[in-house]
């Protein structure tokens, strides 16, 4: 499990917040919402991008608008888990559009998708030319989603910084 890069302190963290929450702004912007002028802002930003912590932008899009109303949760069992077989599955599923998501998971599946398409004719039509025919495919149980009570993107850096916070009274508690 990868750690958190020891460059990262509040106002990195800060950043990453207002980025998550609109990645259109400014840099004048940006350091202006974290309290920091804007080169040592811009820096930060630049030097995160380069370590990998900021892996790209990107523009939120609403995909009913599309026509792409149903969404699907697809388990997926493979019959063999050999490197070869496995690395076969991995990359038809990155070559689907239509899978939004992957995950390789502990349970009763090996994998559980996440499909976007435009209604269940479009779908079953989906799991015959593809989810059938991907490598190694042995079971597959679909749950199609009523409703989304929740989709975020953004990940919780609110909460990582509480917890840097928490960990550094910790630390001085101990040493003091």
């Amino acid at each position: 499990m990868a750690e958190r890069s020891p460059s990262l302190d509040a106002h990195s963290l800060k950043i990453l917040v207002e980025l998550q929450r609109d990645a259109r702004k400014t840099v004048q912007q940006l350091s202006e919402a974290v309290g920091l002028s804007a080169t040592p802002c811009w820096k930060r930003i630049k030097d995160m991008e380069d370590s990998g912590v900021i892996t790209g932008y990107t523009a939120l899009v609403d995909r009913e608008r599309l026509g792409l109303s149903l969404a699907v949760l697809v388990e997926v069992n493979l019959g063999q888990h050999n490197e070869e077989l496995v690395q076969r599955f991995e990359q038809a599923v990155r070559a689907s559009p239509h899978i939004a998501r992957c995950v390789s998971t502990t349970g009763q599946s090996d994998y559980v998708l996440t499909v976007f398409t435009s209604d269940i004719k479009h779908y079953e039509q989906f799991l015959h030319d593809t989810i059938f025919k991907l490598p190694g495919v042995t079971h597959v149980r679909s749950s199609i989603v009523l409703k989304e009570i929740k989709s975020e993107v953004a990940l919780p850096i609110d909460w990582i910084g509480a917890e840097a916070v928490v960990k550094g009274k910790r630390k001085q508690t101990r040493s003091g």
